[in-house]
């Protein structure tokens, strides 16, 4: 496992160990001096005669104190009982489920190559979503396009940072390259739970096959599950709820392919240049230049 302090996002650890201080120091032995000396002065002071006007005066600041203030519900959640299950609800994001259980410090991460699409494509995919709905397909257009280097895996949050400057590190001499896609596919999650219409890649496999066992090491590092054996890299252009893909290979595929085909100014194909990759981990993304 790779560490480097110099990494900008640096994981604090602390040490509860102030209340074990405590609570030995409290345990020491009552014959000293000054323990001695203290139990005397409260003995003597019990003993003598109170003075009742500077009893009232404590009485009366005491009844002047600032009430406390309450508590806001951000503080409060920091100490909620881990008891305490998150409740998923799907029809928050368009019906989708989590492939894993939320739970709390656990961070979803993946590895991918970003595309940044041109407007012909998004107009493009709108026809292919069209040609599916006529079918009873509602398709929805994916928030955003890259290609997968790895699965999505969970990371505890103080393993983020060593993880990250294992896969650059990894990643120093790994020369940037061009690809290609062209052709239409069809794809399920594993839990047959979505649907996705994609463009695969038909050239510049040969370089992603080797991003793959680049990773893949970093993965095995922190016993994480690797990718595909037989992997098909592809973008992901719309996806549905529900296993559709028998469905929209049977009705609709061959048309919205003919789309690609006939473009106005020819057949449509994605270039991608791979300049860099890049690993999304719960809201942040790390960057990973390639030579």
């Amino acid at each position: 496992m790779h560490y480097n302090d110099s990494f900008s996002m640096i994981v604090n650890y602390s040490s509860s160990s102030g209340s074990e201080e405590e609570t030995e120091g409290s345990s020491k032995d009552d014959s000293s001096p000054l323990r001695k000396r203290g139990k005397l002065d409260t003995e003597t002071s019990t003993s003598e005669p109170l003075d009742h006007a500077s009893v009232k005066r404590k009485a009366g600041k005491s009844s002047h104190l600032t009430p406390h203030l309450p508590l806001p519900d951000s503080v409060k959640e920091m100490f909620r009982d881990p008891e305490d299950q998150w409740i998923d609800k799907s029809e928050v994001h368009g019906g989708r489920q989590r492939s894993f259980q939320h739970e709390r410090g656990n961070w979803a991460t993946y590895v991918f190559c970003p595309y940044d699409p041109e407007e012909a494509f998004l107009e493009l995919i709108n026809g292919m979503m069209a040609v599916a709905a006529a079918h009873g397909i509602p398709l929805t257009l994916s928030e955003e396009f890259h290609i997968s280097i790895s699965k999505t895996v969970v990371l505890r949050h103080h393993w983020i940072q060593p993880f990250i400057q294992s896969i650059r590190t990894s990643l120093t001499q790994f020369q940037k390259f061009s690809c290609l896609a062209d052709k239409l596919r069809v794809y399920s999650n594993a839990e047959k739970t979505r649907t996705f219409l994609g463009m695969e890649i038909s050239t510049g496999k040969t370089q992603f096959l080797e991003l793959i066992k680049i990773v893949d090491e970093t993965m095995k590092e922190f016993s994480l599950s690797t990718f595909y054996k037989d992997p098909s890299f592809h973008v992901s252009l719309a996806w549905c709820v529900g296993d559709h893909t028998e469905r929209l290979k049977k009705t609709c595929l061959s048309q919205m392919q003919s789309l690609v085909d006939a473009h106005e100014d020819g057949p449509f194909y994605i270039q991608l240049n791979c300049t860099e990759l890049r690993c999304k981990s719960g809201n942040k993304v790390f960057l990973f230049p390639l030579k």
